[in-house]
């Protein structure tokens, strides 16, 4: 069971960014799915979930950027957006897959998968 980001790299200061999530080995289809990110020396924050239907969004307790989800089934993926970034925002960024769903988003034990990160970095 595999989840992979793409997407990630640099982007300028007060830019956008899409990062998509897929899979192999499972169905995308049947998990919630959130994005978290984990910046040095600080804790895994969540920022955006979605239930496996995509009719479902939960954004993360204290996220102070702009952020969206979406997920194509058809396509096996889930999209995060996010604009408006700072450096600040530099981090290595998460998708995680959780059967049961995300109540909150937040990481913990609702997490089932997790995949290895993509690095985001906001500089000129």
């Amino acid at each position: 069971l595999q989840l992979v980001e793409s997407g990630g790299g640099l982007v300028q200061p007060g830019g956008s960014l899409r990062l998509s999530c897929t899979a192999s080995g499972f169905s995308l289809d049947d998990y919630a799915i959130g994005w978290f990110r984990q910046a040095p020396g600080k804790e895994r924050e969540g920022l955006v979930c979605i239930s496996a239907n995509g009719r479902t969004t939960i954004f993360g307790d204290s996220v102070g950027l702009r952020v969206d989800i979406s997920r194509d089934n058809a396509k096996h993926v889930v999209y995060f957006y996010a604009d408006r970034l700072n450096p600040g925002d530099s981090a290595i960024y998460y998708c995680a897959a959780s059967r049961s769903g995300f109540k909150w988003c937040r990481p913990g034990s609702a997490v089932d998968e997790w995949g290895q990160g993509i690095q985001v970095t906001v500089s000129s």
